[in-house]
């Protein structure tokens, strides 16, 4: 059996998280991407990182990545400088978290997105947003080396253009990039190609399908993600040197195991059988990645 990373919040993001460890470390996944809050203000306490450590360590289960959150009103790209500094603030505790709890992946973190299809003045107001995200992430390199932590930028638009400029302008290990292969093959359908281009900067995935219509976090081959040349990317990027498992970002909702009647309250058998499922068309693509040649 491989080593699997899997999110959180395949069912629901909030609340506990317990019940959803429970039924990861019971289908055989090893690690997390921890995807609870990552769209939320959520500050955690140091009440409740002490008691997810108590669960990982009772469960056998490893912390790999954290989905850190831009937040709504602690935004770390605002434009207004309070906002940003909470912003600061909130991609701090996440670090401050994984550090607690022993996380060997990286902080996966949304940052401004310029699509092809933007006006002038929209793409300006990004780019003003882009500098934002410069200003906080020259505030929080200290911290990433006091922690010896990463923080990795994620692919959400067809361009790719603030992820490359990025990329050029820190050249450190403690800024890199996230491959989401969902957004890879929906927003514009080119993320291979643009992937391609910044291999060597690969430091976190969310790897999940869809048939192109939408973000629909589906788990491997139900939609139309090129899986093989995905691997044959991963293979030759810089995150094998990194030794981690491949990480998964799916969700129950799009699949033939969702009720959608009852919302994210679903029928425990219905959840195994999902997470079954799931786990093994994800060891079907670990197994293409660590093949031997």
């Amino acid at each position: 059996m491989f080593d699997i990373a899997i999110n959180t919040d395949f069912l629901r993001g909030t609340l506990s998280p317990e019940p959803y460890l429970r039924a990861i470390a019971e289908a055989g996944f090893t690690h997390l991407h921890w995807c609870h809050h990552w769209c939320t203000d959520f500050l955690y306490s140091r009440s409740e990182i002490a008691q997810y450590k108590k669960w990982l360590n009772e469960l056998g289960l490893k912390l790999l990545d954290i989905h850190g959150s831009a937040g709504g009103e602690k935004c770390w790209f605002s434009e207004e400088e309070y906002c940003r500094k909470a912003g600061v603030e909130l991609v701090a505790n996440r670090l401050e978290m994984m550090a607690e709890l022993g996380a060997t992946g990286s902080l996966m973190m949304h940052a401004p997105r310029i699509k092809t299809s933007f006006t002038p003045e929209q793409r300006a107001e990004k780019m003003r947003q882009h500098k934002a995200v410069y200003r906080s992430l020259d505030e929080l390199i200290p911290l990433l080396e006091k922690y010896d932590l990463r923080i990795a930028l994620e692919n959400l638009d067809d361009t790719f253009i603030l992820l490359k400029e990025a990329m050029r302008d820190y050249k450190t290990d403690r800024i890199g990039i996230t491959y989401d292969s969902g957004h890879g093959n929906f927003f514009g359908a080119n993320g291979l190609d643009h992937l391609e281009e910044i291999k060597d900067r690969l430091q976190a995935l969310h790897l999940n399908d869809n048939n192109g219509s939408g973000d629909q976090h589906q788990p491997p081959f139900y939609g139309t993600v090129d899986w093989d040349r995905l691997v044959k990317i991963l293979r030759a990027s810089s995150y094998p040197a990194t030794g981690r498992p491949l990480s998964f970002e799916v969700a129950m909702r799009n699949t033939p195991f969702f009720d959608v009647t009852r919302e994210a309250d679903q029928e425990p058998a219905n959840i195994r059988a999902f997470l079954r499922d799931a786990h093994e068309r994800m060891e079907k693509v670990t197994a293409a990645y660590l093949k031997q040649d």
